[in-house]
């Protein structure tokens, strides 16, 4: 079967490329870093007056209903662009609340959520104990077992390898908002989301650090000719490249699969077991091409690659981070193999 964008989704993707190259990401990201949030939350209005969160939401409360290819094609531009915030989160927790299906809680929450106006963390201790960005969130979200919990950072943030991923954990006393069987139910489903998203954000994270290499490899010279010349250079970026468009198609086909599971309340059948292995087979595939790509883009810019006023190092850093985010390579493998944990 093949599977090609639509004009609309190529063009979708283009507008949010455009958007976020003017918005200067690698400024925006060192301002996160530093806990200056402004430049990040004026990036997150134009994303969500794109329409970028309405594609989780359903359209009784603001939004567009359940877009899964769509939201791909926008976190990988998310990720070429490495614009910071928990957007995986608020996408994964309007996800959660959508299958919950509670009235009072998609109410109050999600019309927010597709306008922008909220920033919600959202963690889930199955995947660790951490929540991005819960110190400046708006609201953060966190699933124990079958709790869900609307709760606080309950705790220092917590340093991480990428510096604009501010973590902490949530407040174990938080207010408990929904339980039961149907609790964990829909946070399954949020957290393939949540690891669909983040493999697409890795997608782009790769991508960019491909791009930025050629073009170093093509301007740097050494012996009178551009080192990109070397058959050497020429042999680790193809096998960047190609783990790369190893991991697209996967991860383009999981957002397929995923097309309709934001329907309804309840349990996951046989589709939904094969769409989570689909997700966790296109994470390994995008975490390894970019971490590949990291290292290679390390490698071949040399000695500068190793310092932080180099733009290079934030996205090097994020693909590190983002390759264990919502499922580290081991535990996605394990999903594919078994379907388990």
């Amino acid at each position: 079967m093949a599977f090609l964008l639509d004009d609309e989704q190529l063009e979708f993707g283009r507008t949010l490329d455009r958007m976020l190259g003017a918005a200067g990401s690698a400024s925006a990201v060192r301002a996160w870093a530093a806990e200056d949030t402004a430049p990040g939350r004026k990036t997150w209005q134009q994303l969500a007056d794109a329409g970028l969160f309405a594609l989780a939401v359903p359209e009784e409360h603001d939004g567009m209903d359940f877009h899964p290819v769509e939201l791909v094609t926008a976190f990988v531009e998310l990720g070429r662009h490495a614009a910071p915030g928990p957007m995986v989160e608020t996408v994964a927790a309007a996800a959660l609340l959508r299958r919950l299906g509670d009235p009072a809680l998609c109410g109050r929450w999600l019309p927010g959520i597709a306008t922008g106006g909220l920033i919600v963390s959202y963690a889930d201790t199955t995947y660790g104990p951490y929540a991005l960005d819960a110190a400046t969130a708006d609201a953060t979200f966190a699933v124990d077992g079958d709790q869900l919990l609307r709760t606080t950072a309950g705790g220092p943030v917590q340093p991480s390898i990428d510096p604009a991923r501010r973590l902490a954990r949530p407040a174990p006393d938080g207010e408990t908002v929904a339980s039961g069987s149907e609790v964990r139910a829909a946070a399954a489903y949020a957290g393939d989301v949540a690891t669909l998203l983040t493999a697409a954000q890795t997608l782009g994270v790769g991508r960019r650090l491909l791009a930025d290499t050629v073009t170093y490899v093509q301007q740097r010279r050494q012996f009178g000719v551009a080192v990109g010349t070397f058959q050497a250079v020429k042999h680790r970026l193809a096998d960047a490249l190609l783990a790369w468009e190893f991991a697209q198609p996967l991860v383009f086909a999981a957002a397929v699969g995923m097309t309709g599971r934001g329907e309804g309340r309840g349990g996951r059948g046989a589709a939904s077991e094969q769409a989570t292995r689909d997700v966790a087979a296109a994470k390994v595939a995008a975490g390894e091409a970019a971490y590949g790509a990291a290292r290679t883009a390390l490698q071949l810019h040399g000695a500068i690659g190793y310092t932080e006023e180099l733009d290079l190092s934030l996205w090097i850093r994020k693909a590190r981070a983002l390759r264990s985010a919502w499922g580290t390579p081991s535990r996605c493998r394990a999903r594919v193999l078994t379907g388990m944990e």
